[in-house]
């Protein structure tokens, strides 16, 4: 998803539009926890005003991560509508766009690839849960410790305070 700025040129009298469906597998080696990634599909256009290029875009796709509790695959689906914004690196920056949301290029090439990679990896949680009955390859017990469900630690009772919940039982 590269162009030329004479390429993108068009933009400056009328939307330049575009629709591809791109390999983003090198999101593995940025991210370990990424087990697999789906082709993901971008969609947008772009408005050059000034020296400002504009790109909406809407990048659809799947990740498979690993669950946080059973290391079973979990899809997380990606689906993000963003606003991304490219400027030469040389000229003087006039936009009313903040400078810590644009990306500054060198040359005559615009690449949005690295952007839509920064905004998919900024869009995974730090957690991911499977369906409740999900097997996967953790144990689910150990030495001095086992996994159980919420509504299971509420039935039960803690050895050491087992004749204080007796308490309020009524004879």
């Amino acid at each position: 998803m590269k162009w030329s700025l004479q390429q993108l040129s068009v933009a400056k009298r009328k939307p330049f539009t575009f629709e591809e469906t791109i390999d983003l597998s090198s999101l593995k080696e940025l991210n370990s926890e990424i087990r697999s990634v789906s082709p993901i599909k971008v969609q947008g256009d772009v408005v050059y005003r000034g020296s400002l290029l504009t790109f909406e875009i809407d990048v659809t796709g799947e990740l498979i991560l690993p669950c946080s509790r059973t290391l079973a695959d979990v899809k997380l689906p990606i689906e993000l509508h963003e606003f991304v914004y490219f400027h030469p690196k040389d000229e003087y920056l006039t936009a009313s766009v903040d400078r810590d949301d644009i990306h500054f290029f060198e040359g005559e090439t615009v690449d949005l690839i690295p952007a839509i990679q920064e905004l998919i990896l900024v869009e995974i949680p730090i957690q991911v849960f499977a369906e409740e009955d999900v097997e996967g390859p953790a144990p689910k017990s150990g030495k001095d410790w086992e996994l159980f469900k919420e509504d299971e630690q509420k039935k039960r009772v803690d050895p050491r305070l087992a004749d204080l919940a007796k308490f309020f039982d009524k004879e």
